[in-house]
């Protein structure tokens, strides 16, 4: 049987449950085992590997889209308009991010796409914050001043022109938020309030291998979380490096 998004055959079945077969099969054909019913480990870490890693992306891209519209906003426009939206960022930055997801969770029920909306929404603040440092940078520069001189508009003066040089900061913070997202999802999976069985994710391998006898489900799951989170930080840090224009000037 084909996997539906890689046009590939599936090496097993990670959700489904294969009655027929022994808990314990040849090495050969589940590399990892199996579950206490059936289901073969490597297969469901993987799967749940592509689990974790899109709520961590698509929970980062929606607080980033936020971020920039608001942050822009703030940032272009000043006074009042920056004022209020200043005054929202503060107040969602008073309740700690982890604390209020669960609070979410809680009313709204856990499924993978109220986890990647919850995320978006309540981690949206830093990525506010640099473009609205970065746009009040900008906008007193010479280009953004010609552009209005010559009557572009409000949307284009801000997308088309100041946009492009402020992402910069953005694409680092990007980085650390998917590292934090699938921290996030893991924590959540592993409270019993993330991704619902069956469907895999490595915080709900985590929480299944707790009653497990053998050593190397626990191990796996938690090994590849921390090093997808621990490459996404060295990714940020190396985007952050390249960006610095500090860093250009010594080197």
């Amino acid at each position: 049987r084909l996997d539906p998004t890689t046009n590939i055959p599936r090496p097993a079945k990670p959700v489904g449950i294969e009655f027929l077969e022994p808990e314990r099969n040849s090495t050969f054909r589940h590399f990892l085992g199996t579950d206490s019913l059936g289901r073969d480990l490597l297969a469901r870490i993987v799967w749940g590997g592509r689990v974790s890693l899109a709520v961590g992306l698509v929970g980062t891209g929606i607080s980033v889209f936020i971020g920039i519209i608001l942050g822009s906003l703030a940032g272009y426009f000043g006074k009042g308009v920056d004022i209020a939206i200043s005054r929202v960022i503060e107040i969602v930055q008073t309740f700690p991010a982890f604390f209020l997801i669960l609070i979410v969770v809680a009313f709204v029920g856990p499924s993978i796409l109220n986890i990647m909306v919850i995320i978006g929404l309540v981690g949206w603040t830093g990525v506010a914050r640099l473009v609205r440092g970065e746009f009040i940078r900008l906008r007193g520069q010479e280009f953004v001043i010609a552009s209005e001189a010559l009557g572009v508009g409000v949307g284009r003066t801000i997308f088309r022109h100041i946009l492009p040089n402020a992402l910069g900061p953005v694409l680092v913070a990007a980085t650390f938020g998917v590292a934090s997202g699938i921290l996030t999802e893991s924590a959540l999976s592993f409270l019993g309030l993330g991704i619902q069985l069956p469907v895999p994710s490595w915080g709900s391998l985590l929480i299944e291998s707790r009653s497990a006898e053998h050593w190397w489900i626990q191990i796996f799951p938690g090994f590849l979380i921390f090093l997808t989170v621990m490459l996404y930080n060295l990714f940020g840090e190396g985007v952050r490096d390249a960006l610095d224009p500090r860093l250009k000037v010594t080197h």
